[in-house]
């Protein structure tokens, strides 16, 4: 479907014309009508599938139509991070470049020039807030904030800020938001904590859904299976075998990522890290380090996997697998762009084995293998539909568990000579009836002992 057949504005549909954009995405050819129409709307689509215009193009060609005060904020748009909220405001930009309608990005890490234009344009009123949560509600505290008026609330990965913990502040926003407005809703995942919000804040919604792309086939596709302790090393063999420069590491949390990118430069490799302990002005210097080439290697939380447009990312490694098989798609979505090649390995250990099966499911086939060299040991074996999907092998092998690499026997007593025995004898002189007696008095003492129950153990351990 073409955006020349909905009802856009002429203006509007200029904008789209100089950018070279004709044919509408399934997310947009679904989105557009209905929110023209002012549906609430309830949708689950991926990043990279278009959904941004799906909803700004509407929103700007019903501004444009006239009816919505030319002095107040009419649309909020929430985004989780400062990356994104920068992406939407450039892509307004292009849209609204025939039409008067201001938009204004609201984020943090910025000096107080930065502020001050952001408190300016929130007085003057801006037609388009594209605002992160947390900076936003410290606007509204200083009192000048006038959201009475908004007549668009969008949340755009409404997953993801979930996951941020921002759901208390989205819903302190929307408090103060008039009842009679239109809410859209975007998220790549659909858990029960979105439906939830769902019910909170939209009104009859309307639901469009967009099955999740599998991933690019230029995109090579590997996992390797070993233990957690060996990770480390194994990302050092990636690196020596194929990729050194222009790779993205994503690893589980941020403090894993501050010491796997600290280990990095130990190491000898040019690496940054990404995460939301970093500032604005950190983030933005670390992503330009990065582009320029004077960081080969970026280590990142999944705050890189979405937001971030950068096209000759040679390889992506999962250090962890995520928890989601969207997540997997977003990461490795970043590498293979622009119609280039790349490789994405994921490092598979024993605890993540089942999760990394859930991700082959949905993908509808096995992730090819990779077989290490010798000199990494014995690697666990593949079993995703084990319920331990491999730690038995761990508990045996090394992990960091300092048990040594194999189970070694119980050693057996050897029995002690009359001399070595007759000092403890003249010590402690017991019967024979005594001696006979002992073992059963222990044994009795620890088997016979009363179970304790599941409560009691907890309160005794609070």
């Amino acid at each position: 479907m073409r955006f020349d057949e909905f009802d856009l504005a002429y203006d509007v549909l200029d904008a789209l014309d100089a950018m070279h954009f004709e044919e509408c995405t399934p997310i947009q050819e679904k989105a557009i009508g209905a929110i023209l129409e002012r549906h609430d709307m309830i949708a689950c689509a991926q990043t990279g599938t278009g959904k941004t215009a799906a909803y700004l193009l509407p929103i700007i060609s019903l501004i444009n139509d006239g009816g919505f005060p030319a002095d107040a904020i009419n649309c909020i748009v929430m985004v989780p991070t400062h990356e994104l909220a920068q992406q939407i405001d450039r892509q307004m930009e292009g849209f609204s470049y025939y039409v008067p309608v201001s938009s204004l990005a609201i984020h943090g890490g910025n000096d107080g020039k930065e502020f001050a234009r952001q408190q300016r344009g929130l007085k003057m009123g801006a037609d388009i807030v594209i605002a992160t949560p947390g900076r936003l509600l410290a606007h509204m505290k200083m009192g000048y904030v006038d959201l009475s008026r908004v007549s668009f609330f969008v949340l755009d990965e409404a997953d993801r800020m979930l996951d941020m913990g921002f759901s208390d502040d989205i819903l302190q926003i929307a408090k103060q938001l008039p009842k009679e407005r239109q809410t859209l809703l975007f998220s790549a995942t659909m858990p029960p904590k979105i439906q939830k919000l769902a019910k909170t804040i939209l009104n009859k919604p309307v639901e469009v859904k967009i099955a999740v792309s599998k991933p690019s086939e230029n995109i090579d596709q590997s996992a390797i299976v070993c233990h957690e302790g060996q990770k480390s090393d194994v990302l050092k063999y990636l690196f020596k075998t194929y990729h050194s420069k222009r790779v993205i590491v994503f690893a589980a949390s941020k403090l894993k990522v501050k010491d796997l990118s600290r280990e990095m430069r130990r190491a000898g490799w040019k690496t940054g890290e990404m995460h939301s302990d970093l500032d604005q002005a950190e983030r933005e210097k670390v992503m330009l380090d990065f582009k320029s080439g004077r960081i080969d290697i970026l280590v990142a939380t999944d705050i890189v996997a979405r937001g971030i447009d950068i096209d000759d990312i040679t390889m992506v490694v999962n250090f962890d697998v995520p928890r989601e098989a969207e997540d997997y798609v977003h990461r490795i979505g970043r590498t293979a762009r622009a119609g280039m090649d790349g490789k994405a390995v994921t490092l598979v250990s024993g605890r993540d084995q089942q999760r990394f099966g859930f991700i082959e499911d949905f993908l509808g086939a096995e992730v090819r293998k990779e077989k290490l060299p010798e000199s990494f040991g014995e690697m666990p074996e593949y079993k995703p539909k084990s319920a331990r999907g491999g730690d038995r092998s761990r508990r045996r092998q090394g992990n960091g568990r300092r048990r040594g690499d194999k189970a070694k026997p119980r050693r057996q007593r050897e029995p002690q000579s009359d001399a070595a025995a007759q000092p403890q004898a003249a010590e402690q002189p017991q019967t024979a009836d005594a001696q006979a007696k002992q073992p059963k008095r222990s044994r009795r003492k620890f088997h016979r002992r009363p179970k304790k129950s599941s409560s009691e153990a907890a309160e005794k351990q609070d």
